[in-house]
């Protein structure tokens, strides 16, 4: 009886205290106007009293799969084999014992989307997996093989092995559909408990700094999501798709209410790529631009802060072609609010139509409609990996030209240009003092612009005692120095 004291007041109010208030409550339903009751009405049957999500997990909890993955590792019985010196004399024959395999496992969630077995689940839950384990609600299991998997959506498709079975799935619905405060569930493998349904509403329908991939565009929901969660469902009262649940936020590890999905829109055009050539084509703009804060747009004539301006024009590029200069401002994409960088990438990620793409544009004090075609990334100019060879410290590094598609194959900026180093020779000047590393654009060498290997080879064939150039790297531009090959400064 201790336990109940909390609840004392409220058992010792009664059942008269309740039907007091129950009349006051209605006399003052009586009393608001006609719009306010319709909006807010008392149950008036049993059957609402007993309305349930119910129906919709029974739709759709049979294509909601659980996802084990085995991983085989290479693990050192001791320590010590960790240590260079250690191994410069003992080499892989270590005298405490010879390397072990060690499986690892992991487990996650997806969602058939066809009924010949293909399952869509994140690229971390599968990432590195020497061998993947479906099985379905109803006890069936399936082994499974990757048929395209994207780290930078996060987003994997399998093919499940199914010896002819039609299995259950789902459809997807478009999630520009969708509205903050719609009824979802997220249904998956929490903790590795087995399926789960959980419900909430949309909390956000385009959450861009989530820092989860590299397309931050993501619906937010309080249904909660858990470890294991990943790859699962997050579904509409309708029984469609509307995202892949991937991440949660939360600094204990457990759901906080803040959950993320992947928007069925990047699900379905990364299906579409898995199902065509296994080729996700990326949409190229050929513009580059920040997000329109207060003082940006107060300075533009702006009347609220959204939006990206544009800073730099690839030149020869889509955004070119179409008459888009710096200063101007896209507001929206095919009708789509755009809000900052992030966004406006995923819309133009996931267009329906490329050659058709209709941008609002803000500038000189006036919107306006563009049409834009975007291309896919181009391959110009054309590579030409090249072993740079000569009397001079560069001698044994790889370069190549930098095009828009070759950055973007690099996980480099594809506005970039000039000539990015692709490798290093140990052996090499380069590769013994570490002036230069993989992934390193060089932009300028002893005063010369440098924008391809031509340009960079007739620069080094001047002689010189001392080298100066620039580059980028990680997104910093660096100047650096080498005095007669044999130190070198950055700063």
């Amino acid at each position: 009886m201790r336990r109940m004291t909390g609840n004392a007041r409220l058992t010792v109010f009664g059942a008269a205290g309740l039907a007091a208030l129950f009349i006051v409550g209605l006399a003052g339903l009586a009393s608001l106007p006609a719009t306010a009751q319709s909006e807010r009405r008392l149950p008036a049957s049993q059957a609402q009293i007993e309305l349930s999500f119910a129906p919709v997990v029974k739709q759709v909890a049979p294509a909601v799969v659980n996802i084990y993955t085995r991983r085989v590792v290479q693990v050192r019985q001791s320590p010590l084999m960790n240590d260079p010196l250690f191994r410069r004399f003992f080499g892989n024959k270590s005298p405490f014992g010879m390397p072990r395999q060690r499986v690892l496992g992991s487990l996650g969630s997806g969602v058939i989307v066809s009924s010949e077995g293909i399952v869509v689940t994140n690229n971390h839950v599968i990432d590195k997996a020497d061998s993947i384990r479906v099985v379905l609600p109803d006890r069936r299991e399936f082994e499974a093989e990757v048929m395209f998997a994207d780290p930078r959506t996060d987003l994997a498709i399998l093919r499940l092995n199914t010896k002819g079975e039609s299995l259950p799935f789902l459809r997807l619905r478009d999630s520009d559909e969708v509205e903050v405060g719609d009824l979802v569930l997220a249904i998956g493998n929490p903790f590795g408990i087995g399926q789960t349904v959980t419900s909430g509403i949309i909390s956000a329908t385009a959450r861009t700094q989530a820092g989860i991939s590299d397309y931050q565009f993501f619906l937010q929901t309080d249904a909660a999501i858990n470890p294991g969660n990943s790859g699962g469902a997050l579904v509409a009262m309708d029984g469609r798709l509307i995202g892949i649940n991937t991440a949660l936020f939360s600094r204990s590890g457990e759901s906080n209410g803040i959950g993320f999905a992947i928007p069925s829109n990047m699900v379905n055009a990364v299906l579409k790529a898995a199902l065509s050539d296994g080729m996700l084509v990326r949409h190229w703009f050929g513009a580059r631009g920040r997000v329109v804060d207060v003082d940006v747009a107060e300075s533009l004539g702006l009347q609220r802060p959204g939006g990206v301006v544009i800073e730099e024009i690839y030149a020869g590029g889509p955004a070119d072609y179409a008459g888009i200069r710096p200063g101007d401002v896209i507001l929206k994409v095919n009708g789509r609010e755009v809000l900052d960088p992030a966004g406006l990438e995923f819309r133009l990620a996931t267009v329906k139509d490329r050659q058709n793409v209709e941008l609002t544009i803000f500038g000189h004090g006036a919107q306006r409609l563009i049409a834009v075609e975007l291309v896919e990334l181009p391959e110009t100019p054309a590579r030409n990996i090249t072993v740079l060879d000569g009397r001079h410290p560069f001698q044994g590094v790889t370069v190549a030209n930098l095009s828009p598609r070759f950055a973007d194959e690099l996980g480099l900026d594809p506005m970039s240009r000039g000539v990015v180093v692709t490798k290093v020779d140990r052996r090499s000047p380069a590769g013994r003092m570490r002036f230069v590393r993989p992934g390193d654009v060089i932009t300028l060498l002893n005063g010369t612009r440098v924008e391809l290997v031509a340009e960079l080879n007739s620069a080094l064939e001047v002689p010189a005692t001392d080298y100066f150039y620039r580059l980028r790297r990680a997104g910093r531009t660096i100047e650096c120095g080498i005095r007669g090959q044999r130190s070198f400064f950055c700063r």
